[in-house]
């Protein structure tokens, strides 16, 4: 079997093997360019550009790999050694990791390319494997590039191969278990549903649930309102979920009209005066509308450093009414040694973590309003603004309203 490579602090080399097969998909002469390079192993992505020089990206650095221009020639040399491309405009290459997308112009033709170096890392999930082991469902935020997919990845190799237990794999774009039919060895012996199309992946979150019997389902990038009820349908028949979703913290999911039912959902409820009174609040009160979908959100700031934000529905609850409730951090330092510690109290700055304002009884007509826009679009609003020449002032946070 393959050989899976440990991480201890920061990225980690990738399989010369499977290194080399991306190499191979790359033009002749960029391919003896990328080889002689330094470091080749901590290559993060070869980036082709129709009419500019390719480059080739590392954690801290980029490398131009030719003074030569990229051509169409040199696009389709790649576009025809890789996997078809799906309707999200991306491909592999047949069990391996690596992920080749694609841009467009307005014809359909490929006028970029992003050439993604996968990696199968074991360790990555040390640092909260507690928690993945103990049966909790965990949602992942993190901005693109900082590893969720990889511990996804990960998660479901343990569960599987170490707890015994029947994971299912829902790859929508095969990154976690690699291009082809045969899945990469680093999901273990997790079982993988590829997915026709983006647009169907609700369908088969609930198509995984209902046929396979899985104690555990693995999701990546829920993104839209079909998947978080789906992921809450999952959720309600008992079965383990491990997914991540678009966005960076859990404040940003908060204020997602479209995601924040993942933590449970928000609603507007107003109160009786004696129990407005006893809350010491307003009449109009933010409140959670039922139990998140997940136990534990753990936003992933680096590699090596996640902020725990657990149990989950005391946290929303919290937040809601307008305290953050500190994470816990977890920081794996250069030995590989995990600490602990509970994060400082910040302030929220977000819309869905403060009580509704009441409006002022009066309002002089001249008078300038700031808003904070919840759930319509900015640009929108902004444009009604022009066009009716109203003295109102859009604000980026809701303390400034």
């Amino acid at each position: 079997m393959q050989e899976l490579r440990r991480s201890t602090n920061g990225l980690t080399d990738a399989d010369p093997a499977e290194l080399d097969l991306l190499f191979q998909a790359l033009p002749p002469h960029l391919n003896r360019a990328v080889k002689r390079l330094d470091h080749q192993g901590l290559l993060l992505e070869v980036v082709l550009d129709l009419g500019r020089e390719p480059e080739a990206r590392f954690p801290d650095h980029e490398v131009i790999l030719d003074d030569t221009a990229v051509t169409a020639e040199d696009l389709e040399f790649v576009a025809t050694r890789v996997g078809s491309f799906g309707d999200d405009n991306r491909a592999g290459i047949e069990r391996t990791l690596h992920r080749i997308s694609a841009i467009r112009n307005r014809s359909g033709q490929i006028v970029g390319l992003t050439c993604r170096v996968g990696r199968a890392i074991t360790g990555t999930i040390d640092i909260i494997k507690d928690m993945v082991i103990g049966g909790k469902s965990i949602l992942l935020l993190g901005r693109p590039g900082i590893g969720k997919t990889t511990m996804l990845r990960e998660c479901a190799r343990v569960l599987a191969d170490e707890m015994k237990k029947r994971v299912v794999i829902v790859d929508t774009s095969n990154e976690i278990g690699g291009d082809g039919d045969i899945p990469h060895p680093g999901i273990g012996r997790s079982r993988r549903m590829q997915v026709r199309t983006p647009a169907l992946q609700h369908a088969v979150m609930i198509e995984a649930v209902e046929n396979h019997m899985p104690q555990v389902i693995v999701i990546d990038e829920i993104g839209i309102e079909l998947e978080a009820v789906a992921a809450r349908t999952i959720a309600e028949r008992g079965v383990q979920l491990v997914a991540t979703a678009h966005g960076n913290s859990l404040e940003n999911l908060l204020v997602n009209p479209t995601l924040n039912d993942l933590l449970g959902g928000i609603q507007t409820v107003t109160l009786s005066d004696e129990e407005a009174r006893r809350r010491g609040t307003q009449k109009s009160v933010l409140e959670r509308k039922s139990p998140p979908t997940f136990d534990v959100l753990v936003e992933i700031h680096d590699r090596d450093r996640l902020a725990i934000h657990q149990p989950l529905a005391e946290v929303v609850d919290a937040a809601l009414r307008g305290t953050l409730k500190p994470p816990q951090m977890r920081i794996r330092g250069a030995d590989g040694a995990i600490v602990a510690r509970i994060a400082e109290a910040a302030p929220m700055r977000t819309a869905a973590v403060r009580e509704p304002l009441e409006a002022p009884r009066s309002r002089s007509l001249h008078e300038t309003v700031s808003v904070f826009p919840y759930g319509v679009s900015r640009n929108y609003l902004e444009q009604a603004i022009n066009e009716l020449k109203v003295p109102i002032r859009v604000q980026n946070h809701i303390e400034d309203a």
